[in-house]
């Protein structure tokens, strides 16, 4: 059972990225991986003590907001559970963008977020 410290397992809002220019600088100066269904592009050294995500589910993929958005959701969520993964002192900007068509299950979305961040943690 996950133990209930506070705040680890939260995803607040600075935890989120935004901005127009946080975003081009993430995809012009990142680097790019992909594993199974994912590819992520992420950015060590943002400036912050804290590690910034940002999720994409294209619409070529799903023309329905319902679909895009329940795989946002799974993805979003499968990094809260995780994040302990990567320390927070990085900094670390991270971009995971859906890259299929098929409809994955969380458990699934899950074991693919974790070996990401395992990979990522590792660096």
């Amino acid at each position: 059972m996950e133990a209930l410290i506070p705040g680890l397992f939260s995803l607040p809002k600075a935890e989120r990225l935004s901005g127009r220019t946080a975003v081009s600088d993430l995809f012009s100066k990142g680097n790019w991986g992909g594993y199974g269904a994912l590819r992520y592009c992420f950015r060590k050294g943002n400036g912050q003590d804290v590690n910034r995500i940002m999720v994409s589910v294209p619409k070529k993929f799903f023309r329905r907001a319902v679909k895009r958005n329940l795989l946002k959701r799974r993805i979003r969520e499968s990094y809260r559970r995780q994040k302990s993964l990567v320390p927070s002192s990085a900094g670390i900007d991270i971009a995971f963008l859906y890259n299929t068509k098929d409809l994955l299950d969380y458990r699934t979305i899950y074991e693919t977020v974790g070996t990401i961040l395992k990979k990522l943690g590792d660096e």
